[in-house]
């Protein structure tokens, strides 16, 4: 069973920065070894989007919510998956979630495995 694990959540102010991170149970495997990796997030009522993945191959895709304020990026001494946001805004207020899995038949990722999320709030 594959089990990811969020942290680096929390309340924030706006314009402040937070980074979170991603592990896999040692159990099921290491993230990084995954083919494709994901952040994503989900605010109250709304639906789940992406927030930036990275693949095996190098590719990384930044959505427009975070695009110039997130970094993506796997730490392959410590098997984890990071995102580091900044000019945190109200509106990125969310459950964050961490996502892997590998390519599909066509070449693109699809996303099997799923955190648990950590929250971030962004609030004055």
């Amino acid at each position: 069973q594959v089990q990811l694990v969020e942290s680096g959540g929390g309340s924030v102010l706006p314009g402040g920065s937070l980074t979170l991170s991603c592990v896999e149970s040692a159990v099921s495997g290491y993230i990084t070894n995954r083919q494709c990796m994901g952040w994503f997030r989900q605010s109250p009522g709304k639906e789940r989007e992406r927030v930036a993945i990275i693949d095996r191959k190098g590719n990384i895709r930044y959505e427009d919510v975070m695009k110039g304020r997130s970094t993506i990026s796997p730490d392959y001494a410590k098997n984890t998956l990071n995102l580091q946001m900044h000019s945190l805004k109200p509106e990125d207020t969310a459950m964050y979630y961490c996502a892997a899995d590998r390519f599909d038949h066509l070449g693109d990722c699809i996303f099997r495995y799923w955190g648990q999320g950590t929250q971030v709030t962004v609030s004055s």
